[in-house]
């Protein structure tokens, strides 16, 4: 399932709207998007969703609705919010399955290159798009630096007030 699912994502990426992070678990997913502008942002989650659902009925060969109408979706503005929902993504199976330190073979963690200690390298090609906006390239280092894998996400991150 998890290859029909990162194959969708790997697809999801087009037309101004970026999927940079993900981590899939047993009941839900965690993404970090970039759109270029709020309404590409909406458009590429609702195709996300629409992508993600086509892949779970393909490979379990059904028909339905897969993915629910609730999604919590927050702006990140601040280099600290940032990174802070990069933790969040992922390191996420840390939280949900009690995982010790490492990096979520189910997540983009594998091919992410801002680990302090970067994992084994693998050669499975990236299913998501590079990021473009200086937060989510360089912002977020100023709030502590490359992830640690010991790092252990808190619950979810809250948005900076304005």
């Amino acid at each position: 399932m998890f290859g029909a699912l990162r194959h969708a994502i790997a697809r999801a990426s087009v037309d101004r709207f970026r999927v940079i992070h993900f981590s899939i678990q047993q009941d839900h997913g965690h993404f970090i998007v970039e759109g270029d502008e709020a309404r590409r942002a909406r458009g590429g989650v609702h195709g996300l969703a629409i992508r993600l659902a086509l892949a779970v009925n393909r490979a379990l060969g059904r028909k339905g609705k897969v993915v629910g109408d609730r999604y919590h979706a927050r702006a990140l503005t601040t280099p600290r919010h940032m990174r802070a929902s990069m933790v969040y993504v992922l390191l996420n199976f840390r939280k949900h399955l009690r995982a010790p330190a490492g990096v979520d073979p189910r997540s983009s963690g594998p091919q992410f290159s801002g680990w302090h200690d970067a994992p084994v390298a693998t050669d499975v090609a990236p299913a998501t798009a590079l990021p473009q906006t200086w937060l989510a390239c360089v912002g977020w280092r100023r709030a502590g630096g490359p992830l640690r894998v010991e790092e252990h996400p808190a619950a979810a991150p809250r948005p900076h007030p304005t």
